[in-house]
């Protein structure tokens, strides 16, 4: 297996896990989509004991990742990754649900239409009153909030003319469409959001 580093995580966890606790109270089932190198996972399931993450992603390089910072954290609320391609219909998750979805760095690394996949999944997963954390970069209003992420979005486009930083309020309005109601826009270092909504 091979673990994989990502530097990134090392200074976003904090502030995100921050936002997590406020609304992670309670003993919860999260599943996150697109787990990448699994440091996330294996972060906030250490810090938030009374979790049960469930992590997954598409690529077997990452689910690769995945299983190696699991297998060597030792946590026991921490399941081994599965695969989970998020435009699928049907995501491997039991019929139980799960009380909460984490997402971070996805839509803006993929075609808009994993994205809208995400939103059907991740709503038809989730239990009633479930929240769905999505975490990354945002343009507001159309404009970017920093030339930074401006360069961020030119270069993503150089990559996958369909990968790109997605408009905050067409992502508010697409979730809604799927019944996951916006409560909540946390700003985060580096120019990132945490948006948080609700399955009513």
């Amino acid at each position: 297996m091979s673990k994989r580093d990502a530097p990134a995580t090392h200074r976003n966890r904090g502030p995100i896990l921050e936002v997590l606790r406020r609304w992670l109270v309670d003993p919860a089932r999260v599943l996150e989509v697109a787990s990448g190198t699994g440091q996330h996972a294996v972060f906030f399931a250490a810090q938030m004991p009374h979790l049960e993450w469930l992590p997954t992603d598409r690529d077997p390089s990452g689910l690769d990742s995945v299983a190696s910072w699991v297998a060597e954290s030792g946590l026991l609320n921490i399941a081994g990754p599965v695969a989970l391609d998020a435009c699928l219909r049907d995501w491997p998750v039991d019929a139980a649900g799960v009380d909460a979805v984490f997402n971070a760095n996805m839509i803006h690394i993929s075609p808009w239409s994993v994205g809208l996949g995400l939103f059907r999944g991740t709503a038809q997963v989730l239990r009633k009153d479930g929240l769905f954390f999505l975490y990354g970069p945002f343009k507001v209003a159309g404009e970017h909030i920093s030339p930074s992420n401006a360069a961020f979005d030119l270069s993503l486009a150089r990559r996958d003319p369909a990968w790109g930083v997605r408009d905050l309020e067409a992502v508010i309005e697409t979730a809604g469409r799927h019944g996951l109601t916006h409560v909540e826009t946390n700003d985060l270092p580096a120019n990132n959001k945490l948006l948080v909504f609700r399955r009513l």
